[in-house]
Parts: structure tokens; C-alpha cells; sequence
């Protein structure tokens, strides 16, 4: 499966974004799916994560309340809502697939990975 983000940008503290990526290559529905991020001079971590038919997802303490993942199987696209943002979201965001949807809040298990798009939030 080929992934491709979009979306990044440069909000304002306080402020919203919408992150897009889109699948191709295999079908969307196999897939659970993970936005994941990388900050300066961190390691990568699991945001939020979405089962494949979307019945269960899974969300990192730092962004409960204010982000939200959803999908859209009939779109190939998974979002990622971003509210309230903070200087410390700032990152490289990743969507990421794999297979089964065991352990969606487990960087390991991600098989596949888009490319990232860059969302540096300003104060």
C-alpha cells in the first residue's frame, strides 16, 4: 500500500488543522491505520490510531480532547482533526498501515509508512 499525507501547515497556537492521507495500491479496509510523529531531536510516537472498520481507536494522553482520527474506507483516506494545538505539537506527521488490528498503539507493528508532512505551530 502506497500512503500519502497532506495538510501540514503552520497554525497558531490554539488553532485547528486537518490532516489527510490517502491509500492506494491495496484495498483501504485491510488496513488499520496510525498517525504517528516525530519532533525535533524525539523519537517517533503513535498520536492516534484507527481499527480497519473503524470501531475502535486509540489516542495518546498529550491529544485526547483534542485531536481526533477518523476514516473514510470508501475514500482511501484516514484524517486527523487537530484542536487546540499547542507549540509542542509541532512535528513531521506520519500515516502508517498494517494488517491486523492488534496493538494499534504500537509503533513496531506499523508495516507501511507515507511520507510525512510538516506541521510547525506557532506562539
Amino acid at each position: 500500500v502506497q500512503l500519502q499525507a497532506f495538510g501540514g501547515g503552520l497554525p497558531q497556537a490554539g488553532g485547528s488543522l486537518r490532516l489527510s492521507c490517502a491509500a492506494s495500491g491495496r484495498p483501504f479496509s485491510m488496513f488499520a491505520m496510525a498517525w504517528i510523529r516525530q519532533a525535533p531531536g524525539k523519537e517517533r510516537e503513535v498520536v492516534t490510531a484507527i481499527t480497519r472498520g473503524g470501531g475502535s481507536t486509540y489516542y495518546a494522553d498529550f491529544v485526547k480532547g483534542r485531536f481526533t482520527i477518523s476514516r473514510d474506507n470508501a475514500r482511501n483516506t484516514v484524517y486527523l482533526q487537530m484542536n487546540s494545538l499547542k507549540s509542542e505539537d509541532t512535528a513531521v506527521y506520519y500515516c502508517a498501515a498494517k494488517y491486523s488490528n492488534d496493538d494499534i498503539h504500537v509503533i513496531g507493528r506499523y508495516d507501511h509508512w507515507g511520507q510525512g508532512t510538516l506541521v510547525t505551530v506557532s506562539s
